[in-house]
């Protein structure tokens, strides 16, 4: 019987014909949405490198087993390192921020020792990405390798999502984020581009491959601790502002507070001032918002954070700040990148949440949950915590989406599910307001919120 070593040197002369097909250019062109350019990206099984050199690394390093696609590989993309090792062979003194496994585990003897021998070189921000074949394919599969239509392979692993979820999970790796792509593999001109970018992702059952990307389940000591800011942006809310800093407790290594005031028409800026003048033994800063909308002001106010952690904690105090700690212990413990408040888990005070808002609330949770991948019940609520150096990342990419979210909520959400964070649900409980009135407008807000779900699905989902 050929060996997986000689199989894949005979099949290397045929490889290029084989990558020109569509099948591979849908493949690298979603590894290349998956994977941030100008990171440190290992590939294991790279074949010719194509992948690799897709997704535009600062620092590619492509492993395959198969001297002969190797030097292929060097030969098309000289700019990119590549070595030859079996997969469980392979060693490395650096770690590196993404590792891709481009249709291998498909063929892997061994799918759990390979993705625990690749944890040697992660680090705990690091990300791996993944597809395997939706099994309803294989019987369109068979025919298409006995036609000629697909390559030849030797015997596959046929595993499912909840195989390969379970694979990830014994490994030490934890699933960030699930998406399926390519419903028609053939380069079919109009039909291929409609079926792939229109319906395959309202046919997600239906398609061919299945992308999972995941992050090293982390190990956190039970003593390391964080610096916090919690910013409050406050727009007419001057019966809560001295409540907020009594209220908000000491966090981790020490607490920052930064009040940014919206062009109130009360008294708010100026008991923000009077508050932060006699609770000198708090760190509080306060900022007046140059921009508008509160998106803006937790833009500004994070540029001027010291804190390890960010925190929003919305001036009206529905959320109670006595909640912190649990948003805290979240992110500390590395159970999650990004923790969102969830209101629409334990019961709400009489008038905390009209009907209405609680049943658009509950629309977008679905809609955002299918369009990031990964479950968001509740997109609106205020209070959101994550990690000032993955903000800075966001914020260095969010010409991706634009400005366009006066909110902030989804500025965050879609640049956090972006750049792959894990981002956790964290159910809170909700308060009727006790001063002032909401700022949120429902009928002209709803719409705006339904346009920038269009805008999100487009970027995220109905993509090339």
């Amino acid at each position: 019987m050929t060996s997986r070593r000689d199989f894949f040197e005979q099949r290397a002369p045929h490889r290029v014909r084989e990558l020109d097909r569509h099948y591979h250019t849908l493949l690298n062109r979603h590894f290349a949405f998956l994977v941030p350019p100008g990171q440190r990206v290992l590939e294991i099984g790279c074949g010719l490198g194509d992948t690799l050199a897709a997704v535009k690394p600062a620092r590619g390093v492509g492993v395959d087993f198969s001297p002969a696609m190797i030097e292929l590989a060097k030969a098309r993309h000289p700019q990119l390192e590549f070595r030859v090792a079996e997969a469980l062979d392979f060693t490395s003194g650096e770690p590196f921020d993404y590792i891709i496994l481009s249709d291998l585990v498909n063929d892997l003897p061994d799918v759990q020792a390979v993705l625990e021998k690749v944890r040697a070189v992660a680090h705990p921000k690091t990300r791996v990405v993944l597809n395997v074949f939706n099994n309803l394919w294989k019987p369109i599969l068979g025919l298409a390798e006995s036609s000629g239509w697909k390559a030849p392979t030797q015997q596959q692993n046929w595993l499912s999502a909840g195989d390969m979820r379970n694979l990830l999970h014994l490994a030490g790796w934890e699933l960030v984020k699930q998406d399926t792509r390519i419903l028609w593999p053939l380069d079919t001109p109009l039909l291929a581009p409609l079926l792939n970018r229109w319906v395959g992702p309202l046919l997600h059952h239906l398609s061919l491959a299945i992308f999972m990307v995941a992050r090293p389940r982390p190990a956190v000591p039970a003593d390391r601790h964080y610096t916090c800011t919690v910013v409050i942006p406050a727009r007419n809310e001057a019966g809560n502002i001295e409540a907020a800093v009594l209220r908000t407790p000491e966090l981790g290594k020490g607490t920052e507070i930064i009040f940014i005031e919206g062009h109130s028409k009360d008294n708010t800026w100026e008991e923000i001032q009077r508050v932060a003048a006699k609770y000198p033994q708090r760190n509080i800063k306060i900022l007046k918002q140059q921009s508008k909308g509160k998106g803006g002001a937790c833009r500004e106010a994070f540029a001027a954070a010291t804190g390890d952690l960010l925190m929003i904690l919305d001036a009206d105090l529905t959320m109670p700040p006595e909640e912190l700690p649990k948003f805290y212990e979240v992110a500390r413990s590395g159970a999650a990148d990004f923790v969102n408040g969830v209101r629409l888990v334990y019961p709400m005070e009489q008038e905390a949440m009209r009907f209405l808002n609680m049943i658009g609330n509950h629309f977008f949770s679905l809609a955002f949950s299918w369009i990031l991948g990964q479950r968001i019940k509740d997109t609106l609520c205020g209070t959101k915590v994550l990690f000032r150096q993955d903000y800075e990342l966001i914020a260095a990419n969010r010409n991706y989406f634009g400005e366009f979210d006066p909110f902030g909520d989804f500025d965050l959400l879609f640049g956090a599910a972006k750049l792959n964070l894990r981002i956790l649900d964290l159910p809170i409980r909700y308060k009727a307001r006790t001063y002032g009135d909401t700022n949120i407008e429902r009928w002209k807000h709803g719409l705006l919120l339904l346009r920038m779900t269009a805008f999100a699905a487009r970027r995220m989902k109905f993509i090339r």
